[in-house]
């Protein structure tokens, strides 16, 4: 897949706002979440490309209520339009995005399309009833979401 530099910048600023207090592997981890989600008809988000629909990762992340980051609402939404690569933790992020795209980086989430971190948040519906496939840091991934 070919990304753009409009992908690696909104994927590291969703890693920003996402994941910016997790470790190196926890940012990772939610990069994997947004490429599975890329590659799943139902979850990713569309952009026409020469008169083709094409998934991108930046449709994917700006996707209305897909990441919480990125709701109008949300006070992270400010602070990761503005953040530059001058800050370490948003230069981590961009270095990230660009080898998870560039398939350097396995997928380390076992295919999971959500996660939540527990102690930022309620247990989403969606998380009712099922088992994560993997705990990365403070988040709980889920690969069994429809």
């Amino acid at each position: 897949m070919n990304h753009n530099l409009m992908d690696i910048d909104t994927l590291a600023r969703t890693l920003y706002g996402e994941a910016r207090g997790e470790s190196r592997q926890g940012k990772i981890a939610v990069a994997c979440v947004v490429l599975n989600r890329v590659k799943r008809k139902k979850m990713c988000g569309w952009r026409d490309i020469n008169g083709y629909r094409v998934a991108t990762v930046a449709a994917t992340c700006l996707k209305p209520w897909q990441f919480s980051c990125w709701n109008k609402n949300d006070p992270n939404r400010k602070i990761i339009i503005q953040v530059t690569d001058a800050n370490p933790k948003f230069a981590e992020c961009l270095d990230i995005a660009q080898k998870v795209c560039d398939g350097e980086i396995e997928d380390i989430t076992k295919g999971a399309t959500h996660y939540y971190n527990p102690k930022a948040c309620a247990q989403p519906n969606w998380a009712k009833g099922k088992t994560p496939c993997v705990v990365i840091g403070h988040h709980l991934f889920f690969n069994n979401i429809d």
